[in-house]
């Protein structure tokens, strides 16, 4: 560790600072965002590995380049495991993020001009499943579903009458900030029912289907993708899942189709990812998630705070903060004055602009793996309530960033990790 901190102060010490005050603000913050995670330090060890010299362009014994040995093993593993914490009939493991991902599946089953019938970005949904300015929006005709305006959960009965109105060649299932179980099941019987290709996106809760907490979409989906970190607490990147009958046209579209070569520190990463995700100890961890992102609604719902679709089933909770006389965008910004990071949020129907929103996003992973449980929960909504109410008082700001501190003190956060590098 110190002869890697004394290359990386000498060579850039301007990044090497800013690389120890983001080691700081992680460890003495209290991470909030649904999307984040803290991955463990045989992770962070795989994707600062050597394996980060090695171009390997192709796919296992088709690479392009020589000296693959090692590293297409290690995909071979990825590949392998995925399959198997999945139950999937074949993996990809070379998209370098949930978009690209999409993107992947979008090239292999369409054509542009091609429909998609998706969940509207404003209602929960996510920029690769049709935002105009997305790739996704451009090359694509988009039919937007969306949540019922009375429960707030998705409106099943809405989507087969679109699907049999429009008949798009796809249905993408999945969602960036839905609190609610998802039913698989229901949207694959609708695809069924109109002949089209079903995609689903459980890039915020692989974990949660891993951990067998969340229902699976694999058993009734044509193509399943996700990120892998997230809820699956791995390394920044994606994966694919589909039918073997796609595999062949899928694999060509991830490569040579829109991507070079991959980032095999980052797929060794992923192996060990799914690894980890296959023991017991994780599906306690997928668990914990779910009980503290109850718990901290129960306790915010006490307080006041309006709950979007009324709770969470899930690893996330929205909350309506017009109650509160607040927008999300200020919300955020005042939680971050005390170290606390989440990230405003649209809520359904929502009458404020994208970029302030009337609401929030809040997630429990980050905090279950630091250990946090159910009680640690009532003290961070406890910390959340008084920071928004007295957020015009200084000392009373000052009292709750002491909080903060203390309570992401009593649970240390890569504790041997004192300088920002793991070696």
């Amino acid at each position: 560790m110190d002869i890697m901190k004394s290359v990386m102060k000498d060579a850039d010490p301007e990044i090497d600072s800013l690389i120890q005050s983001e080691l700081m603000r992680q460890k003495h913050g209290l991470e909030l965002i649904a999307s984040e995670n803290f991955v463990p330090p045989y992770i962070l060890q795989a994707q600062g590995s050597v394996l980060t010299n090695k171009y390997a362009e192709g796919y296992p014994h088709k690479k392009y380049y020589g000296g693959c040995e090692f590293v297409e093993s290690a995909e071979e593993l990825a590949v392998k495991r995925a399959c198997e914490l999945f139950g999937a009939e074949h993996a990809n493991v070379q998209p370098h993020s949930g978009t690209q991902a999409n993107m992947g599946v979008y090239f292999t089953a369409l054509e542009p001009g091609d429909s998609i019938l998706a969940m509207d970005l404003a209602q929960g949904g996510h920029l690769s499943h049709g935002h105009p300015l997305n790739f996704s929006g451009r090359f694509y005709k988009i039919i937007p579903y969306g949540v019922n305006r009375d429960t707030e959960t998705i409106d099943y009965d809405e989507v087969l009458r679109l699907a049999l109105e429009h008949r798009p060649r796809m249905i993408v299932a999945g969602a960036s900030a839905y609190p609610r179980l998802i039913d698989f099941e229901r949207f694959g019987d609708i695809a069924k029912e109109v002949g089209a290709y079903l995609l689903a996106d459980m890039a915020h809760i692989a974990g949660l289907v891993a951990g067998g907490v969340h229902p699976s979409p694999v058993p009734h989906s044509d193509f399943v993708t996700t990120t892998t970190h997230k809820t699956l607490r791995g390394p920044r990147g994606a994966l694919i899942l589909c039918r073997d009958k796609y595999a062949a046209d899928l694999d060509r579209n991830v490569f040579p189709g829109m991507q070079g070569g991959p980032f095999m520190q980052v797929i060794a990463g992923k192996a060990t990812c799914f690894l980890m995700a296959m023991r017991p100890e994780f599906k306690e961890y997928a668990a914990q998630i779910v009980k503290n992102a109850k718990s901290l609604a129960a306790e915010l719902g006490g307080r006041g705070y309006r709950l979007v679709a009324g709770g969470t089933d899930n690893h996330m909770l929205l909350l309506d903060l017009r109650g509160k006389g607040l927008t999300g965008k200020e919300a955020t910004d005042i939680l971050g004055r005390v170290g606390i990071t989440v990230n405003k949020n649209m809520i359904p129907f929502d009458p404020e602009k994208p970029m302030v929103t009337s609401g929030i996003r809040l997630g429990t992973p980050a905090l279950t793996t630091r250990g946090m449980k159910e009680k640690e929960m009532a003290r961070v909504a406890e910390i959340i309530d008084v920071a928004l109410s007295e957020s015009k008082d200084p000392a009373a700001m000052d009292r709750v960033a002491v909080k903060v501190r203390d309570l992401a003190g009593s649970f240390p956060l890569y504790p041997e990790l004192q300088k920002g590098y793991y070696f």
